[in-house]
This record gives structure tokens, sequence and C-alpha cells, in this order.
């Protein structure tokens, strides 16, 4: 338990978080060549070599500006975890320290950036059997009726789940069928402490009719330049329909075109509205965990398309672009001075 402890890490880390399209590794890149960091992923389904795409990880030009660290190290087959993530993250962190670099957590995966912040309890592996019925009954009654069922004899977790939340209600009854023990009550166990470093986070947090628009757009262009044959050559593997990479936004939509089963345009606005809805599910996450101290953390309501003048924004009134432009700016500039208060650096921002 004292691993994080005893790590080589450096003082202070970056977060950039916040929803699904909202431009968060475009900020990470811009922020990380300010500073002289390394971006490392905290996606979870950016982890996945085959889906490049879908994933929206950064291109192999955006990878060769910084380094970029676990994006796309994992097979779609073997199904990545939080635990999993947290142990090469600190690996990472380590590295940054030894590299003379500032580690720059970018992602949406809540849970993952929590088990760096805030630490890990670790919960006893329930077993396949446990597994394989999670996924028997949740795809025999739904997630809200499998939620149902978990109420009655975990009704503690239960009460803190979305009923419609597949994955995390799957984990539960998996959790609880396996160990004897409901998840929220192996969650007040001791566990892994947070990682040794400070951490300063930047959460983008955009007006939501902007953001909806950005998927659209975004998945459309997806589909323009190949996620269809990216899901082609996924579903050729004949892996299973549960594997989370499976189950990434687009997969099942763009797998039910390839299979007849629905027309393209239909699989576009379907795949639109499930992220849309995940996109609440996050932002309702990190209205409530904290990712750092107050006074390290920053809120930023608008989405960042890669620069401070142009594509940053909704466009409206010129004035008002320009105001909400420069108190973006000046978000930043705070932020990176509290992580290298040079003023080479902070000059950068202007330029």
């Amino acid at each position: 338990m004292t691993e994080a402890a005893n790590m080589k890490a450096p003082d202070t880390a970056l977060i950039v978080a916040g929803p699904t399209c909202s431009g968060k590794s475009a900020l990470a890149l811009h922020l990380a060549g300010l500073i002289g960091g390394t971006v490392i992923n905290a996606d979870s389904m950016q982890v996945y070599r085959d889906l490049r795409l879908l994933t929206a990880r950064p291109t192999p030009l955006e990878e060769a500006r910084v380094p970029h660290r676990l994006y796309g190290v994992r097979d779609a087959a073997r199904p990545g975890s939080v635990a999993w993530w947290r142990a090469e993250a600190l690996k990472e962190l380590a590295r940054c320290a030894a590299e003379g670099r500032v580690p720059v957590f970018c992602g949406g995966s809540g849970m993952y950036l929590r088990a760096m912040t805030e630490g890990l309890v670790e919960v006893p592996d329930p077993g396949e059997a446990a597994r394989l019925e999670a996924r028997q009954l949740l795809a025999t009654l739904g997630a809200p009726g499998l939620h149902a069922r978990l109420a009655q004899v975990d009704g503690e977790t239960a009460r803190r789940l979305q009923p419609g939340d597949s994955q995390r209600v799957a984990r539960a009854w998996e959790v609880w069928r396996g160990t004897g023990r409901g998840l929220t009550s192996w969650h007040t166990e001791k566990g892994l402490p947070p990682a040794p470093c400070r951490f300063v986070s930047i959460r983008l947090d955009p007006p939501r009719p902007l953001l909806r628009e950005a998927i659209r757009a975004r998945f459309r262009d997806m589909v323009h330049h190949g996620a269809l044959d990216e899901v082609s050559a996924l579903l050729s593997r004949g892996l299973s329909p549960d594997l989370p990479a499976m189950r990434a936004h687009g997969v099942p939509e763009l797998a039910a075109v390839l299979q007849g089963r629905m027309k393209l345009e239909d699989a576009i606005e379907a795949a639109v509205l499930a992220t849309g809805r995940y996109t609440r599910r996050q932002a309702t996450w990190f209205r409530h965990h904290a990712l750092g101290r107050p006074e390290d953390s920053f809120v930023i309501p608008h989405r960042f398309d890669g620069g401070f003048d142009g594509g940053l924004l909704e466009q409206d009134d010129k004035g008002r672009q320009d105001e909400r432009t420069a108190a973006f700016a000046e978000g930043v500039k705070n932020l990176v001075s509290r992580l290298q208060p040079a003023p080479a650096v902070i000059g950068a921002l202007h330029q």
C-alpha cells in the first residue's frame, strides 16, 4: 500500500479534464508544448489501439509534437481497468520526474483521474463466473432491470448509480455476487494512496448546445475518414460484444450499419445522442468530484479548439467573443503560472 509514497514523482502535475469533445486533447497538447509537458492519457477508451478514429485519439503528427503516453497501448481483447491504468500512470509519473517533464493528464474518465488524486481501494477480483452472470443479466434484464435487482441486495451502491449506466451497474452486481460485499462497502476500506504530487486542474465545461453540435460534426468527420472500416476490422476479430472496446461510442451503431440492421444516417444520429447522454453523466460526475484543491482548480465554460482566437467558442457578436476569449486566456495563463511561473512561458500564451 506504499507504492505511491515510495516512488519518485514530479512536484506538480496538470490535469486537463472535461466531457467528450470539449477540446481536452487540443488544450493538453497546447499546454504541454508551453511547459515542457508529457501528455498522459486518462481516457478509458483511448487506451485501445484498435480505435484511433472513434475514440478521437491524438493523430500521429500531434503525438510527435510532445511525448504522449498510454494511448493505444492495449488490445481490444484485453479490458482495461482503473487499477491497471493507475499502475501504468504511476510509472509515467516516475518517468516524467526522471526526464524533468511536467505530467499533463488528459481525459474524461473521472474514476481514472480520481485514482490519482484521491487514491484507490483495491476490490478483490469477483471471478469470471460473477462477471459472466452480470453480463447475462444485463442482456436479459437491461440496465434498469439489473439496477432494480441490485437495489434488492445492495441498496447503498444502487442508490449511487444511474439505472441506465450499464457498465457500472454490471460492475456493482459482479462485485456483490463474487465477493459477498457491495461495492460501496469495499470503498470504505483503506486503499492505495494518492499520487505523491500536487495536482493543478483545468476542466472544460462548454455550453451543451455547442457541445452537441461539436459531437455531431466530429462523428460525421469520423465516418468520412474511415470509421466504418475501423469498426469492420474490429468486428472481423469476433470479439465478445461485452468488451469495453466493443461498446465504445459509435461502435454498436456502426456495427449495426455494417450488419444491415440500421441506415447510416440513423446510426449517426443514434451515436450522437448516446454520446450526448454520456457527456451529461460526465458533467454530473465532475461537478461532484474535485480534481485537486479548490485554489488549484479551474473551470473554463468554453470549448477549446486549438487556439485562443478562432474556432474556440460558438460564434456570436464580436464583442462578447473577444471578452470571453480574453477570460479563457487569462484563466489558462493563471494555471500555467502555478506550474512554471517563468515570464517566458506566460508570454508564450500571447504569441
